[in-house]
């Protein structure tokens, strides 16, 4: 008996020492990725369970990237935050100023000894989620940049070659009023309206758009966009909305729609929407990816685009030993192959110039061509203190407010200058908030 009890505990024990070894330490991710990005994300973290034994990440999805920040930070009060949050470029200075619920990952890496080397990044995406001495405070994820798209079809109905899109802004609008002509219900429609063409307008043209860097150099700023260039580039697409040259499509991403439906013939939107609008007009034949034009009247040839999308946060509050796992997943989905997929697959920029190498020797570009217009956007010139990024506070208000103001220009309310006025006086009190609040 006393010999069947001791090998009933020895068995038992072999089991529980095995079971121990087997126990996998549970990463969570909150992400705000639905749809089929959602699926490639839950792919993402499937790869990566089965490259290892000993961690599994696990996605959730939380809804908007608003939603999905709201949440993490109600969870982190709480003391039950997730591992990692992806959080839109907006949120970048909040969650700097969020002490003590952010570990770097500059840090993160260091602290668990996984490698890292800064300069195998892209340097826009690098330096708009860096300090500005150059650590890296969020992974960069989904980062995506505005490209013009243009529907062949369109063009060719309007007697326009439809491999030569327009270079500027005076040649898309000749060849947008040529197309309504033509039975265009639509010239041309943007997406992310105060991200494309008041943000990235800037930094195409080498426009400030608040002091100190663009905030990079302290909290303490104004906003800058309602400088003459910008006032007049508004006021031209208000023009443009008399007949239908320019037509409103909604905020955010509603007016894709309208490209993908066949009735604009060209839409400035993320480079993220490649995959989506590929599906939806039935393959490269249909459409091209450009760069974004620019007013020669106040540039003589582009600067460089900024970036848009999302990065990983990862929070504190998690027992040491789990982050060990985080690197490793970070690790993991800066690898050349998962980054090289992941642009493929969506359209997001590659984070790596590797990754978007790697894509380029397998042919990807000749099968797509325009896929690689985001990157020479981002790369076009050395980043200059206007073109490097933003790193505003308050950021999700202030482009509430810019996008209630292009609306009263669109709907004729109010004029571009008082319009840009207006938001830039509005926009200045968000931010004398944020540095009170953050001194």
């Amino acid at each position: 008996m006393t010999r069947i009890l001791l090998s009933s505990v020895a068995a038992a024990a072999v089991l529980a020492s095995a079971s121990a070894a087997f126990a996998q330490t549970e990463i969570q991710w909150w992400h705000a990725m639905g749809g089929n990005l959602g699926e490639t994300v839950n792919a993402l973290a499937e790869g990566f369970n089965k490259s290892q034994s000993e961690y599994k990440v696990n996605p959730v999805y939380k809804g908007s990237y608003t939603e999905t920040l709201t949440a993490a930070i109600a969870a982190f009060r709480a003391k039950q935050a997730p591992h990692i949050v992806q959080v839109f470029e907006v949120g970048t200075a909040n969650m700097m100023a969020a002490k003590g619920a952010v570990y770097p990952v500059y840090q993160l890496m260091a602290d668990a000894k996984e490698p890292f080397d800064p300069k195998a990044y892209i340097g826009p995406v690098y330096g708009y989620y860096s300090t500005p001495d150059g650590k890296l405070l969020s992974m960069p994820f989904n980062s995506s940049t505005p490209v013009l798209y243009w529907n062949k079809e369109l063009m060719q109905k309007a007697g326009l070659d439809p491999n030569k899109p327009p270079k500027t802004w005076p040649e898309l609008g000749e060849m947008a009023k040529k197309a309504v002509a033509a039975g265009a219900k639509c010239g041309f429609t943007p997406q992310w309206q105060t991200w494309t063409m008041i943000e990235n307008y800037g930094a195409w043209h080498n426009l400030p758009y608040a002091t100190k860097d663009n905030g990079f150099g302290g909290t303490d700023i104004e906003l800058k966009f309602n400088d003459p260039a910008r006032v007049k580039f508004i006021q031209m697409l208000a023009d443009w909305t008399k007949d239908k040259t320019f037509v409103y499509g909604g905020r955010e991403g509603k007016s894709t729609a309208l490209f993908t439906a066949g009735d604009c013939v060209f839409h400035i939107a993320s480079s993220g929407s490649a995959a989506g609008i590929d599906k939806a007009l039935g393959g490269t034949s249909k459409y091209g990816i450009g760069m974004m034009p620019y007013s020669p009247d106040v540039i003589a040839k582009p600067q460089n685009s900024i970036i848009g999308g999302a990065t990983l946060w990862v929070l504190q509050g998690r027992p040491a030993a789990e982050y060990k796992g985080v690197a490793k997943f970070l690790t993991y989905l800066a690898s050349t192959p998962v980054q090289a997929k992941w642009h493929q697959e969506t359209g997001y920029v590659p984070i790596t110039m590797a990754a978007s190498e790697a894509t380029e020797k397998e042919g990807f570009y000749k099968k797509f061509p325009g896929r690689e217009v985001a990157v020479q956007e981002l790369t076009l010139n050395p980043p200059t203190a206007n073109s490097k990024g933003l790193r505003i506070g308050n950021f999700v208000q202030i482009r509430d407010i810019v996008d209630g103001e292009l609306e009263n220009v669109w709907s004729g309310k109010k004029d571009a200058k008082t319009a840009l006025d207006d938001a830039v006086k509005a926009g200045n009190e968000q931010l004398k908030r944020f540095e009170a609040a953050n001194k």
